[in-house]
């Protein structure tokens, strides 16, 4: 099982200790899946961190050994992202997480992905944390 994480997922997991988003670090660590986002997903979640708790502006350089950092997605791929509706900003993640063959794409961002939950886009489905965690474990 291969899983690409948004933003916010990675901002969780580093600003917690705790939680459904690190618990998924510690499914990758055993071996029930990888774990896969891309490199502005990473950077949002840094800009972010910096911006609400700078002292744990580091911790996502924690997490990132645990991931495997997918290539910037084609600009046909975020195209076709854009076209099903996600807000510019949004279209990227989509577009990695196709990109990167992953079986999930992991947000808690319901305001811009709410519509995607549970479907399954170009072989993608779009789940929240702990309905991830859920699929993971079986």
């Amino acid at each position: 099982m291969r899983a690409f994480l948004d933003a916010n997922v990675l901002f969780s997991a580093a600003y917690m200790d705790a939680g459904t988003p690190r618990a998924l670090f510690l499914l990758a660590e055993a071996g029930a899946c990888d774990l896969v986002t891309s490199a502005y997903a990473i950077e949002e979640a840094r800009r972010n961190l910096l911006a609400k708790r700078g002292e744990r502006a580091g911790d996502p350089a924690l997490l990132i050994k645990h991931l495997a950092v997918q290539p910037e997605p084609s600009p046909a791929t975020i195209a076709w992202a854009a076209s099903i509706g996600l807000p510019a900003k949004d279209a990227p993640i989509l577009a990695a997480a196709l990109e990167s063959r992953a079986n999930l794409l992991v947000t808690g961002d319901v305001a811009h992905f709410g519509g995607l939950f549970g479907k399954r886009h170009r072989g993608v489905v779009v789940l929240r944390p702990a309905e991830a965690i859920e699929i993971v474990m079986g």
